[in-house]
Order: C-alpha cells, then sequence, then structure tokens
C-alpha cells in the first residue's frame, strides 16, 4: 500500500462509506442502480452533506470509488452517484451481478441487519458451490499428481470464469500450487478490509475444490504481495500413488 492511500484509509468516515457501497452493492436485485449520491450517504451515516461530500472526494481521488451521473428523464440536473470500482452505477456486466450476490452473503457477516452471520469463508464456499460448473463435479480425491494439477487446472478455469486473472506454478512433487490471483472484483473493499477478502478467496477456492472432489486440502492466502496481486498456495494432504516426474510446473 503506498504511503499516498494511508491518509486516505485512515478516516473511519471513509471507510464506513466505502464498506456500506460494497454492501448496497450486494444487496440490490439484478439490474438496479448500486451507486448513492452525498445526500444517500449522509443520511446513511448522520452527517452534514458537505462534510460527505469532502470524503467522497477523497475516495474518488484515490481510486476506491467510481461516479457516474444518473439516468433520468427528469427535467433539472442529474445526481451524481458514487459506488465502487468494478461495480459501475449504472451498467452491469453478469460477472458483475455475480459478485454482487457475493458480496450480499458478505453483507451477513456484517451486523447491519440483525439476521444470521455466516463467515466471509462460508460467504465464499456457498457462492462457489452454487456456481462451479457442474460438468467438472466429482466426488474422488486426486491419487496422483497429473490428476490432481488437472483438478487444480478446473479450479483455476472457475476462477477465470469468475472474473479473476490466476497464474500458477508447482512446488514438493506437484503437492504444492502457487496461485497468483490479479483483478480482485473486491479490490476497493481489500485495501480497507483484506481480513474480509482473503476469507472470501479462501471460500471461493475451498467451495472449488470441493466440487471437484479434493476435500483434504491447506489453503495460505497471502494479501497484496504486489498493488494489485495476493498469492494463495494449495496443498493436497492426500497422498500420491505415484510421484510426479521430476521437475514437473504447469
Amino acid at each position: 500500500m503506498s504511503p499516498e492511500q494511508i491518509p486516505v484509509l485512515s478516516s473511519d468516515v471513509r471507510r464506513r462509506i466505502l464498506e456500506h457501497l460494497n454492501v448496497v452493492a450486494g444487496q440490490a436485485p439484478p439490474g438496479a442502480p448500486t451507486g448513492r449520491s452525498a445526500a444517500d450517504l449522509a443520511a446513511y451515516l448522520g452527517l452534514h452533506v458537505t462534510t460527505v461530500r469532502f470524503h467522497l472526494d477523497q475516495l474518488v481521488s484515490g481510486g476506491y470509488l467510481v461516479t457516474a451521473f444518473e439516468r433520468t428523464p427528469r427535467v433539472g440536473r442529474p445526481r451524481k452517484l458514487y459506488a465502487a470500482p468494478h461495480l459501475d452505477p449504472e451498467a452491469e456486466t453478469e460477472t458483475q451481478r455475480h459478485y454482487q450476490v457475493l458480496a450480499g452473503l458478505l453483507a451477513q457477516s456484517w451486523p447491519v441487519d440483525g439476521g444470521d452471520q455466516v463467515t466471509p469463508e462460508e460467504a465464499g464456499r456457498r457462492w462457489a458451490s452454487g456456481h462451479a460448473d457442474p460438468s467438472r463435479a466429482s466426488t474422488e480425491a486426486a491419487v496422483t499428481p497429473g490428476r490432481w494439477l488437472a483438478k487444480v487446472g478446473d479450479m483455476v478455469d472457475q476462477l477465470e470464469h469468475w472474473g479473476y486473472t490466476p497464474e500458477l506454478s508447482t512446488s514438493a512433487g506437484g503437492r504444492a500450487v502457487t496461485i497468483t490471483l490479479s483483478n480482485c472484483p473486491f479490490l476497493a473493499l481489500a485495501r480497507v478490509r483484506p481480513d474480509v477478502v482473503c476469507g472470501v478467496h479462501h471460500g471461493l477456492i475451498t467451495g472449488a475444490l470441493d466440487h471437484v472432489g479434493e476435500h483434504d486440502v491447506a489453503i495460505e492466502v497471502r494479501p497484496f504481495v504486489g498493488p494489485t496481486r495476493c498469492l494463495v498456495k494449495v496443498t493436497t494432504e492426500t497422498p500420491f500413488t505415484t510421484a510426479a516426474p521430476e521437475g514437473e510446473t504447469r
């Protein structure tokens, strides 16, 4: 994290704005606008709108929020809307809608509605289980390095389908795979709450591996090894019946 970002995130008001906009996006019905105006946010925070606009300007300048003007048939100046990056205030792609659903699950882990709570990891696992490719489902764990790496490949394909840009390498005779994750849909939130987003990543990968029959896996998540990248190391704990060829990588 750069020195310029630290003052932006040091404000409790700005952190609350960023978290709230991610939660709003997750709870919005498909196709509904996810942006909020300064007046909307001022009412939510219980602060004067001028104060909120100052904090919004700081978040926009720091790259934590994007803006768009509300599309409305009404006469007059349209409202300026604010939203987290990757969740455009007006236009949504299918992938963005998927992550709004996941953000909605994340909201359950925060005390906002007093309802049932789940951890970020469980939210990610549930979402992955419900959106994995049915044609790749399996109930048997891999017992050879080649089969294990093929299943990791299936999991990586799912991550790509969900919007990530993963790169991987292997070690420990093929048992351990290190995945570099880029293009995180929750990058803005990760800068404020890495614990939450890392939990989601852990759950996504757990759910994707569960789907292909790999339940006995150690997963380690290391956030922000670069400005927009994190590392995930997955290691199978299922005994192999054959060894991997020396130097095998994917």
